[in-house]
C-alpha cells in the first residue's frame, strides 16, 4: 500500500509533505472519549505506510494527552517516516479559565513541553494554534523565528489568523502554512485569507475538511455523537440549523451516487481540487474509514462538477455559524502594533 498518496510542496521554504494529512485530535479529545491508544497507533502506522505522512496534533488536544499518543507511536525509526506539526497557543490559566497566549516565555515553555511529551529533538511544523491579541504578532513570530535557529522546530505555521495577521507574521520569518476550515462548507477564507497565502508563498492546510463528519454521515451525524462530543454544541449541528444545511448533503450525496464515490470522498475532493498547495488533513479513529479518505485521491471533478457542489454550499447556503460564542477564529485574530510593545 506504500506510495498510494502524492508528495506536494508545502509553502516555499522547502517543507515536502503528503498531499493529505492525518488530524488525530479525535483519537484523544473532544469527539467523544480517548480512543484505545494501541487501536491509535495502529491506525497512525497503517496511514504512514499508505503515504500519509502529515501528522497533525496540539498540545491542547487531551490536553496534552494527543502529543503523548504521537509520542508512543514514532518510536522505533517511525519518526524519520512523517513530517509532524503540532501547536501552542491554548491553556488554561491560573483561574482556571481558557486562555490564550503567544507571549516569548510561553512560546518556549510551550515548545519545550511538546518536544518533551512527543519524545523527539525537533517539531517540523509548529503552529500559533489561535492568536493572542494582546501580543503584536511580530514579537510571538520572533520567538519562533528564534527556535527555528536553535533548531527546536524546522518551519513556522499559523492557525486561523486573518489576511492581515499573516502578513505582519511573514515579514518577520516566512510562514510556511496556515492551517484553516476550508471545506464545502466553510468557505469564508476565500474571499481574503487564501489569495494572501497564496500572493506570499504559503501552504494551506485545511482542516475539518469533511465538515466534522457532516460530509460523512449528513444530518444523522448527531444521532451517532456520544454525551462529551463538542460537537453537540456547535451551532451548525443544531436541530433548527441542521434540517436547512441537511439540503447540502443532499446535493453533494446526489452528485457522488452519479460519480461512484461516497459524499465524504467527494467533499474531500472538491478541496484536493483547490490547487497543489493545499493540504487536507481529515481525521479518523477507524482505518476503513481512512482508507476510504484515501480514495478521495482518486476523484476527479470537471468545472462543471465543482460548479455545481458549491452551488449547493455558497456562502449565504449554510445556517450557524463555525463554533459557538467564546472560541477566537481569525476574525479575533488582530494584534497591537509592534511600537505598543516596545513601550510597554
Amino acid at each position: 500500500m506504500a506510495g498510494v498518496v502524492r508528495r506536494i510542496k508545502l509553502g516555499s521554504q522547502g517543507l515536502e509533505v503528503s498531499a493529505q494529512g492525518l488530524g488525530c485530535m479525535g483519537m484523544s479529545a473532544h469527539y467523544g472519549p480517548p480512543k484505545p491508544d494501541q487501536d491509535m497507533i495502529t491506525l497512525i502506522h497503517h496511514a504512514i505506510d499508505a503515504g500519509v505522512t502529515l501528522l497533525d496534533t496540539s498540545d491542547v488536544y487531551g490536553p496534552y494527552t494527543n502529543e503523548i499518543l504521537l509520542g508512543k507511536a514514532l518510536k522505533g525509526g517511525v519518526r524519520d517516516k512523517v513530517e509532524l506539526g503540532t501547536k501552542f497557543g491554548g491553556c488554561i490559566s491560573g483561574d482556571n479559565k481558557w486562555d490564550i497566549r503567544g507571549d516569548p516565555a510561553y512560546v518556549r515553555a510551550a515548545i519545550e513541553g511538546s518536544l518533551k511529551r512527543l519524545g523527539i529533538d525537533s517539531v517540523d511544523l509548529y503552529y500559533q494554534h489561535r492568536i493572542d491579541t494582546r501580543v503584536p504578532i511580530e514579537v510571538t513570530v520572533g520567538e519562533l523565528k528564534k527556535l527555528v535557529e536553535e533548531g527546536k522546530i524546522k518551519y513556522i505555521g499559523l492557525s486561523e489568523a486573518s489576511a492581515s495577521t499573516i502578513r505582519r507574521a511573514h515579514a518577520v520569518h516566512p510562514i510556511t502554512a496556515v492551517q484553516l476550515e476550508w471545506s464545502l462548507w466553510a468557505r469564508d477564507v476565500e474571499e481574503d485569507i487564501i489569495p494572501t497565502c497564496r500572493e506570499l508563498g504559503i501552504g494551506i492546510v485545511s482542516y475539518s475538511p469533511l465538515g466534522r463528519g457532516f460530509f460523512s454521515s449528513g444530518a444523522n451525524i448527531v444521532d451517532n455523537l456520544a454525551n462529551d462530543d463538542f460537537r453537540k454544541y456547535l451551532p451548525r449541528f443544531q436541530a433548527e440549523n441542521l434540517e436547512h444545511n441537511k439540503t447540502i448533503f443532499e446535493g453533494v450525496s446526489d452528485l457522488a451516487a452519479r460519480k461512484g464515490c461516497t459524499p465524504s470522498q467527494l467533499a474531500l475532493a472538491w478541496v484536493h481540487h483547490q490547487g497543489n498547495d493545499v493540504c487536507p488533513i481529515p481525521g479518523t479513529t477507524k482505518i476503513e474509514n481512512f482508507n476510504q479518505n484515501i480514495g478521495a485521491l482518486s476523484v476527479k471533478l470537471t468545472p462543471e462538477e465543482m460548479a455545481e457542489l458549491e452551488s449547493y454550499a455558497s456562502a449565504d447556503a449554510v445556517k450557524g455559524d463555525r463554533y459557538m460564542d467564546g472560541i477566537s477564529t481569525w476574525k479575533d485574530s488582530e494584534t497591537p502594533p509592534l511600537s505598543s510593545w516596545k513601550a510597554a
